[in-house]
């Protein structure tokens, strides 16, 4: 796949999507967002996809947030198409098949912390700055981020993060469960690596499916989150994947899955 403002490679089942554009600290521009959302459409239907990193160029900025350029030509009509057009691409990672790891070196602020809140979760480098900016330029967030920040971390930390516009360190954003794990700059992505090489060796189907299941956390009642988990139970308990992980640890022996 060849792109303007991204670089995709697929090495060991393990594809990663680097934002490229380190003249503007990757800030989230049209053409990156269309990109980066064909570029997930494809991804989404390519078989040797089981886990899927976000990065950003350079170790100054993950997403540095939405171009400041195109924003400020924003109306009434036209700012909701643009929170629209951010939203959506967002919420195809949020919803892809295989687990997405944000990879966050330097900065997120604005859409690059909202960019790395739809990922299912995140490691971050030590020198990482998270952040919801907007109200500093007179708006709010508008690709998810005051739903996703409420979600991650809670009413009292996404109020004070979104409505005083203060940027918080990688520590800070593992403390309030924004991060997953912090490790140091030039460990990043030999570290998302190797947690995306365990989820590679793990049965396809099975990822997905528990992907499915966890989605399922925000149905009305918990009665409803169980009997989703127990579909997607059933539906698994079907496929080749499962008869293949059962039989070889009762036959002592490595997997040998195949997404069936």
């Amino acid at each position: 796949m060849n792109f303007n403002t991204l670089l995709v490679s697929t090495e060991n089942y393990i594809t990663t999507i680097t934002l490229n554009r380190p003249d503007k600290l990757n800030a989230l521009n049209a053409e990156l967002l269309l990109e980066l959302q064909q570029a997930l459409t494809q991804l989404a239907l390519d078989s040797q996809t089981r886990a899927l990193i976000i990065t950003g160029s350079g170790v100054k900025s993950f997403a540095a947030g939405a171009d400041i350029e195109e924003l400020h030509t924003c109306d009434a009509d036209s700012g909701f198409e643009f929170a629209r057009r951010g939203q959506k691409v967002f919420d195809m990672i949020e919803n892809f098949p295989v687990p997405v790891i944000a990879a966050v070196n330097g900065f997120a602020l604005g859409g690059g912390c909202e960019l790395a809140m739809s990922c299912h979760f995140r490691y971050a480098a030590t020198n990482a700055k998270f952040g919801q900016p907007e109200v500093k330029l007179g708006i709010i967030p508008g690709y998810g981020g005051t739903q996703r920040l409420t979600r991650h971390c809670g009413v009292a930390h996404a109020t004070e993060i979104i409505c005083s516009g203060i940027m918080i360190d990688a520590e800070r954003a593992q403390q309030i469960g924004l991060v997953s794990t912090v490790v140091p700059q030039e460990e990043l992505m030999s570290s998302c690596i190797e947690i995306a090489s365990k989820i590679t060796a793990m049965a396809p189907l099975a990822v997905t499916a528990s992907l499915n299941a966890i989605r399922e956390q925000f149905m009305p009642t918990n009665e409803e989150c169980m009997i989703a988990e127990a579909r997607e139970f059933a539906r698994i308990c079907g496929t080749q994947d499962f008869k293949e992980g059962t039989l070889a640890f009762l036959e002592k022996r490595a997997t040998n899955f195949v997404a069936a």
